[in-house]
């Protein structure tokens, strides 16, 4: 995660501007409270792990959007088959919840 994602995570009313995401580089604007290196880089890893846990959930949609889920309800609705939610839970077996 970058740095300004990191300040605005902690302070979504921050301005200041960052010169080649170097934290010694950070130009507090607008009357913006400074915030520390360190709660930067905390928030950072914060948030690296928050996006992180929710891999196996991009990876899911990925492929979610490629079944055509209406049609594959449909058909089963009509022939009475699980292909629709056969497909899903195989994707859910593929990409675990952590």
């Amino acid at each position: 995660m970058d740095i300004i994602s990191a300040i605005l995570a902690i302070n979504p009313q921050a301005s200041c501007s960052v010169n080649a995401e170097d934290y010694d580089q950070i130009s507090w604007l607008n009357g913006t409270a400074e915030i520390s290196k360190a709660d930067i880089i905390a928030k950072q890893a914060e948030l690296k792990t928050a996006y992180d846990a929710l891999d196996y959930s991009r990876k899911r949609k990925v492929e979610y959007d490629s079944l055509n889920q209406l049609e594959l309800i449909s058909e089963d609705s009509v022939a009475g088959t699980t292909t629709h939610k056969d497909a899903v839970l195989a994707i859910k077996a593929k990409y675990p919840k952590p």
